[in-house]
């Protein structure tokens, strides 16, 4: 027998056991995708039945597993949520959320407007987009990362009766992201093209803004899955917040706290590019202070064209660098 010869069995035998591991490794995926899949569907069975319970009720309608076997789909036609109870309501469009073979750990979801909200002691509202996507990095036990960016954002009242609905703002963009840093929670977050309704702030008149920040809550991770009912006893670190419009802009960083008694603790950096244009957009947001807002800012505008200043407060008592800006009420 030649040495082909004997290479040739030994060739196919290989190639079958590669074939035989190939089924078995698909056959557990397999085993794995639809055991995920009826785990998804009980659990979220379970969930709903543990709120209706609780006098809530809340559903995923037509609640579908998908995407076998390429991806993991989990899909439904609308959200709702409503708790008499306590008075509070909200529902929104279809929900799709999706994770590929290649990346288990980072679905990908999208949800279809319109949010309808109602709570009690605030106006019930309608708030739409064109597009909503989240992106989560699952790991254990917490997301490493949670983002979401939007497009053609706005929102309006959305009254019970007849009456028109009223206004309130639309964006062109906004994005946010959360992810824990060790004890901590970072946000990082912006909006584009933001216009807010003058009837929505009484008749006061602001350009079109643009804002950014970058913000971590102290001890953020240990709130999760509480039910924070005051602010007291929380701090924030700001790094940096951008507000600006134009040529005109206003950037906000260090840190602020509230005691346990409710009183404002803050060590801030303001820096103003074009204190003229701030003025102008202050002066037609505040109209009853222009003259006031007019002549502070003339005296920035003497330190340059980007001038900083300190906001301190200390106990609640507010100063801008060596002027007094009176008291700030105890936060709840």
């Amino acid at each position: 027998m030649t040495s082909s010869d004997e290479r040739q069995p030994k060739s196919r035998r290989g190639l079958f056991w590669l074939v035989a591991f190939i089924v078995v490794l698909f056959a557990i995926y397999s085993g794995g995708w639809f055991y995920l899949a009826d785990r998804v569907r009980s659990e979220a069975d379970k969930a709903v039945a543990t709120l209706n319970k609780s006098g809530v009720e809340a559903g995923c309608a037509n609640l579908q597993v998908s995407g076998y076997p390429l991806s993991f789909t989990v899909s439904c036609d609308n959200l709702a949520y409503e708790d008499d109870t306590r008075n509070i309501a909200a529902s929104a469009g279809s929900f799709n959320a999706v994770a590929q073979i290649v990346q288990p750990l980072s679905p990908v979801a999208n949800l279809r407007g319109p949010l309808r909200t109602s709570v009690p002691g605030m106006t019930p509202l309608w708030i739409d987009w064109d597009n909503l996507q989240a992106n989560v990095k699952l790991w254990y036990p917490l997301p490493q990362r949670i983002s979401l960016q939007v497009d053609g954002l706005s929102g309006q009242t959305d009254p019970a009766d007849d009456t028109d609905p009223v206004e309130l703002f639309s964006a062109g963009k906004a994005a946010g992201q959360l992810q824990p840093n060790g004890g901590d929670l970072d946000y990082l977050g912006s909006f584009g093209d933001l216009e807010i309704d003058p009837d929505a702030i009484g008749g006061r008149v602001l350009p079109a803004l643009d804002a950014s920040g970058d913000v971590s809550l102290k001890n953020g991770l240990a709130l999760i899955g509480t039910q924070v009912k005051s602010l007291r006893g929380q701090s924030i670190q700001i790094r940096n917040l951008d507000l600006s419009s134009g040529t005109a802009r206003v950037t906000v960083s260090g840190p602020l706290s509230v005691d346990t008694e409710g009183l404002i603790d803050a060590d801030l950096m303001i820096k103003i590019k074009d204190p003229k244009a701030v003025a102008t957009i202050l002066a037609g947001a505040i109209p009853e202070q222009k003259n006031a807002i007019q002549q502070g800012f003339a005296a920035l505008a003497m330190l340059g064209s980007e001038p900083s200043m300190p906001l301190k407060v200390n106990k609640g008592k507010a100063s801008l660098g060596f002027i007094p800006l009176g008291k700030i009420k105890p936060v709840q």
